[in-house]
């Protein structure tokens, strides 16, 4: 069994639209046309079983609306929906409460899309519910490739975060802290955390070849891809790909093609995920 932990899809009415201004937001190429249906594609030619999807909450005003879609989706063809928050929702507590209820397994958060730093009281509120309720937590990590020079979720500040908060099933996205690999590693590796594989390996695709130096396409290589893994142990280690901003197919291929162990690669494509989502 194969699950990728981190996947994105949008509506089809404005599927379209959104991977057009993303890929000329960050510059990089979108391997699927972003809706449900390319991602069951996706997965099938990947030989993907479960894709667990994320939604990002932008406009608090629309948590209840985007959470019942969440809601409504969830487990059909595969797919396992989070929900999402906003760290101004309305009814913070109530609405995670009512995902739990309705057998959400977890949510999503982006502080660098919401504007909001991971350590701040408006985020803290979130995660202390999330604990209560039993809900995994997933975090952008680190920087993002839209937002250049913006970061809302360093290792450093997710650290201080979980002192605050303390027992909590989070998962800190793009190996700890994307393009903050050595501070995840000095800083996250010896917590409870888990990381996820998420646009972190090989290089990025562009858009247009003359934007990004040879240097800024590069992403982890193979041996600190190896040493993240080893070091934070396979049992926290999640494979996930970020579709659509990742191919699935090759994603999956790299990885499993690296030296890992039989056990190792259990971990991260299948046992970890199955252990989070009670599969």
């Amino acid at each position: 069994m194969v699950i990728d932990f981190h996947t994105h899809t949008f509506p089809e009415r404005i599927a379209t639209a959104a991977i057009v201004k993303m890929q000329a937001d960050c510059h990089s190429v979108a391997f699927t046309e972003g809706t449900e249906v390319a991602l069951c594609s996706s997965m099938s030619k990947a030989d993907i079983d479960f894709s667990v999807v994320l939604p990002v909450i932008t406009n608090p005003l629309k948590t209840s609306s985007i959470n019942a879609v969440s809601k409504e989706k969830n487990g059909n063809k595969g797919l396992f929906f989070f929900g999402g928050i906003h760290p101004d929702s309305p009814n913070i507590s109530d609405e995670l409460f009512r995902l739990a209820q309705a057998g959400i397994k977890g949510i999503k958060i982006h502080p660098v899309y919401q504007g909001v730093d991971i350590d701040d009281i408006r985020f803290l509120r979130i995660l202390y519910a999330a604990a209560e309720n039993g809900l995994i937590v997933v975090t952008h990590t680190g920087y993002d490739i839209g937002f250049p020079g913006v970061v809302r979720c360093s290792p450093k500040m997710l650290l201080n975060a979980i002192k605050q908060v303390g027992n909590l099933k989070l998962v800190a996205a793009h190996m700890g802290g994307w393009r903050n690999w050595q501070e995840a590693a000095e800083l996250l590796s010896d917590t409870e955390i888990f990381i996820d594989t998420a646009f972190s390996f090989g290089k990025i695709t562009p858009i247009d070849s003359n934007y990004y130096s040879e240097e800024e396409l590069k992403l982890l290589g193979k041996q600190q891809f190896l040493e993240l893994i080893r070091l934070f142990g396979s049992k926290r280690v999640l494979f996930g790909t970020d579709s659509p901003w990742d191919c699935q197919k090759t994603a999956k291929t790299e990885i499993a093609a690296l030296p890992l162990s039989e056990n190792e690669r259990e971990n991260i494509f299948s046992n970890n995920a199955r252990m989070l989502l009670g599969i």
